[in-house]
This record gives C-alpha cells, structure tokens and sequence, in this order.
C-alpha cells in the first residue's frame, strides 16, 4: 500500500511503524507533513523533558579550555560528569549520542523511546551537577537523532528536532530553522573563538551499503558515494556554514558528530559522501583567517587524527575524536590493532574517554588531550597555528 494510502487508512496517530519509510524525498516530505498536525497535537498535549538548569556563557568570556564528549547511555554510570568537571573546562561540548533514546524504540510515531530518555536524563543529578557549573552547547548523531544510522529519510525527524530543542534549550535562531546545527563566537578583540556544530543527521542521504555477505563486515557496512545528489549537510546548511566560516574569529572549533578526516573504517563518516567531505575541505580552506581544530565522536573510542587534503591548499587538518563517556566496547590494544590509520596519531583510545581542547593565546597553539575515566591524560598533541 502506498504511503499516503496507508495514512489514510490507519490515521496519523495509530501508525506503528514510522522507521525510515521510503528513500524518496518526495514521499518523506509528503509522510512530515502529513504528520506534523499529530506532532503538533502532541506538543501541546504532552509536558516535554528539559535538562537541568544550565550555567551561562557571558559573550566576552576568552575561552582557554574547551570540553568535549560523546555516547552516553542515559541508564548507565554516569560519573564521567564529575571528572570532567573536575578538568574546569569553560564550555562543554556534548556533540551527538547524548543519550539512547533509540534503546527499545517500537517504531512508534510519538518516539516514546526517546522521550523517556530524555526524561531520566532530566532527572540524573550528575548532569544537573555538571551544568550547574559548566556551560554546554549540544549537537545530535543518530541514537539521540532517533534510529541507528538515520538520516533524511528518518520520517518523525521534526518531531525528534522538537525533543532535543525542547530539552536542551536550544536558541530562538536554531530552532527557527530546520536541523539544529549552531554557531556561537565568545571572547575579545584578538582573542575570538567560533564554536560551529553540524547537524549531520537532518539533511544527510541515506548511504550505500555494501552487498550482503554471510561474514559481517568487520570494519562497517558502507561504501562511499560519488553521487553529486547526496548530501551531508542540506544545501540551506551549507550556506550557513559558508557565512560563519566568513565572519571574523581568531580561532574555530568544528564539531561534528562523525569523524572527518579518517578513510579506514566503514562505517559512518565524511569518507562515505567524498563529494560533501572535499566540499567542507574546501570550506574550510577559504575561511576567514584563524586557527582551527575539528572535533567528532560516535565511534566508541577516541585518538588524534590529522591530514592534509588536496582541497586545502596546503593546510594541515587536526581532528580529536572523543568517545565514549560511558559505553566502551572493547580495550585500547585491540582497537587499535584492528583499525590501523596512518592519519592517526595516537593508540585507539577505547576506555571511557572525554576531550580537551586548550588553547595559549601568546603561544598561538592550541593542544587537544584525551583524558580517562579516572581524569587521568591519555594521549595529547600539541599545534602552533
């Protein structure tokens, strides 16, 4: 039956399994707004979780050390919290898989999986704690976006959008817009830092999987794409990110929920859309004059990576992968055996790990650190720029 046969027939409301529908744009766009008067029934209807009062960033603050972290289980120890507060960063950056809300997900429209993540997280002191004490700017990946792996044809996106605005308190600008990717630029004249999170979930096409095989790829299920149709970022956010990249700032932080620079896994990255990736190198070559470090997560471990790609004229890449705050999967020395890199610079840190970025204005060099569950140093690098 097609979609909006089968909308018609059981109502908005009753369908039951509302996963990634169709790979058309058409069709999805026809199932949101079909949808969007049950969404907006229940928005009114329903008491949505919102985080734990949060601590405020004053806009002259000369940021000097920059948190971040990924993956974190809602359910599971959450005492990540206070050694990362115990680093005394400025700002945190929670930058996607904030929590699994996909966890039990019975393909419900509602996306009662979800709400009842972000309704313990709302009640988990050591988070309330935390942003007491540390202002946080968030970003999503799939497990808070709503289904493993989703993209653009996730049909209950904007109701997911609605979730995570809500919760997180996110601006009058960010949600007068599609996705939630945001930008913020704090400090003083010489020493400006822009803060720039994607959205690499809301406009992104599905991606190409490889063929099935009896033996489970080993490294991910996905090959890259050269088709010049699809996208990472949507082409209204790629516009926005050309404009940011133009206003003046000394130095950037580019977070993004997937790893950019890496080529050896295949699982989700920039690598699966080349097209997008060589896009965003060229982006970020032509930037108004600053340094710049790029920060990801998702992959349940962290390290060092860096690269100097053809579209940047030159330029050195850095990219600080951290993850997991509380769901490692495997130890350091197997992951780093099993996926050899030449572009990364450290061992494959897969103990529960969160980021560092500390940035010497005199020096002009910023240093990135991976720090363990005991907030003890893990791997660092330090970079002029």
């Amino acid at each position: 039956m097609r979609l909006p046969l089968l909308l018609a027939a059981v109502g908005t409301a009753a369908i039951a399994s509302i996963a990634p529908l169709s790979a058309n744009p058409e069709v999805e766009l026809a199932a949101e707004d079909m949808l969007a008067p049950y969404y907006a029934k229940l928005e009114r209807e329903l008491d949505l979780p919102v985080a734990p009062a949060g601590a405020g960033l004053a806009e002259d603050t000369v940021l000097t050390r920059i948190g971040v972290g990924s993956c974190n289980h809602q359910s599971r120890s959450q005492h990540m919290w206070a050694k990362i507060a115990a680093a005394d960063p400025q700002l945190f950056l929670f930058i996607g898989d904030n929590n699994y809300g996909d966890n039990g997900w019975e393909g419900d429209a509602a996306l009662g999986s979800l709400r009842a993540a972000y309704a313990k997280q709302a009640e988990t002191p050591e988070l309330a704690t935390f942003r007491k004490a540390v202002p946080m700017m968030a970003a999503w990946d799939d497990h808070d976006y709503g289904f493993n792996d989703a993209g653009a044809s996730f049909t209950p996106r904007r109701w997911s959008e609605t979730l995570f605005e809500t919760f997180w308190g996110s601006t009058e600008e960010v949600r007068s817009r599609p996705g939630i990717y945001d930008s913020r630029i704090v400090g003083e004249e010489g020493r400006r830092t822009q803060i720039i999170l994607l959205d690499t979930r809301f406009f992104r096409s599905d991606l190409e999987a490889m063929p099935y095989s009896e033996t489970r790829p080993p490294l991910g299920p996905y090959v890259p794409s050269t088709d010049p149709d699809k996208t990472m970022l949507g082409e209204q956010q790629w516009k926005w990110l050309e404009a940011e990249l133009a206003k003046p700032a000394n130095f950037r932080i580019v977070a993004s929920s997937i790893q950019v620079l890496t080529d050896a896994h295949d699982y989700e990255a920039w690598e699966n859309l080349p097209l997008e990736r060589a896009k965003l190198y060229r982006l970020l070559a032509g930037r108004e004059e600053s340094g710049l470090v790029l920060l990801s997560g998702d992959r349940h471990a962290g390290g060092i990576y860096t690269d100097t790609p053809d579209e940047t004229g030159g330029e050195q890449l850095w990219e600080l992968t951290s993850s997991s705050l509380n769901l490692a999967f495997n130890n350091t020395a197997s992951n780093t055996a099993r996926e050899p890199d030449p572009k990364r610079l450290t061992d494959f840190i897969s103990e529960e790990n969160f980021g560092l970025v500390d940035i010497d204005w005199a020096g002009r060099t910023f240093t990135m650190t991976l720090r363990g569950n005991q907030g003890e140093e893990r791997v660092s690098r330090t970079v002029s720029w």
